[in-house]
């Protein structure tokens, strides 16, 4: 049997974390096989890593994480190279905001020795004009810089196969941002297995968004110089 890691990371989701924890650890559960849920708090400033270890005790399959803050896209990495480490079979990645739904992540699993990768197209998603405009630029510039069309590049639903992971991630610089945008670039230019299943995105279900305009601007003009940058080595 397989073994599955979810990965999440976390930074200041004491609103959202008790419900993202009991919405994804009974999918572990079922699969069993020493499967975990391992949630990255990433140098929250709340009590985001408190309510994570109270949750653990009782939660055998639950692994709480901490380390010093680095970003989302570091902290996926870190995420994935814990779970890569622990000997995962398959990696699973989405995000503590609550916009995603565990039910629809079956159809993933049961397709998981088909593809390297499967990731969750966001249609009709309802995260606001922002988000939505981000999206398609990108996809705008992917195709600019490295010559591939994208479907959902970042979209934080995404099951691997741990094993083409180990071997790529090995392309991706030390605390990159945008770590799943190159994970999907990599595997497009490398004609990897790829297949992209339709999937809900609610919107955030509490807290705060930390991502702004004015961020998703700065976020832009550092992403499209690394992009240059990479693109020599992929």
């Amino acid at each position: 049997m397989d073994k599955l890691y979810i990965v999440i990371p976390a930074y200041n989701e004491e609103a959202n974390i008790k419900a993202v924890i009991r919405d994804w650890y009974p999918v572990v559960e079922r699969i069993g096989n020493g499967s975990k849920l391992v949630i990255i708090d990433d140098g929250s400033k709340d009590s985001t890593y408190r309510i994570m270890k109270e949750s653990a005790q009782t939660l055998e399959a639950f692994e709480p994480v901490t380390k010093p803050n680095s970003g989302h896209g570091a902290t996926v990495l870190y995420g994935y190279n814990y779970a890569i480490n622990s000997g995962a079979d398959y990696i699973f990645q989405t995000d503590s905001d609550g916009q995603t739904l565990p039910e629809e992540f079956w159809p993933f699993w049961e397709q998981r020795e088909q593809y390297d990768m499967l990731i969750g197209h966001r249609k009709g998603r309802q995260d606001g004009f922002s988000r939505k405009f981000v999206t398609k630029t990108l996809k705008f510039v992917l195709r600019i810089c490295f010559h591939v069309s994208i479907t959902d590049a970042n979209t934080p639903y995404r099951l691997m196969k741990s094993a083409t992971l180990k071997e790529q991630i090995k392309l991706i610089p030390e605390n990159y941002n945008l770590s799943n945008v190159i994970i999907s670039v990599i595997y497009a230019k490398k004609k990897l297995a790829v297949k992209y299943i339709p999937v809900t995105f609610r919107p955030r279900q509490g807290g705060i968004n930390s991502i702004n305009m004015k961020k998703i601007i700065r976020i832009g003009r550092q992403a499209f110089s690394d992009f240059r940058k990479i693109n020599q080595y992929i």
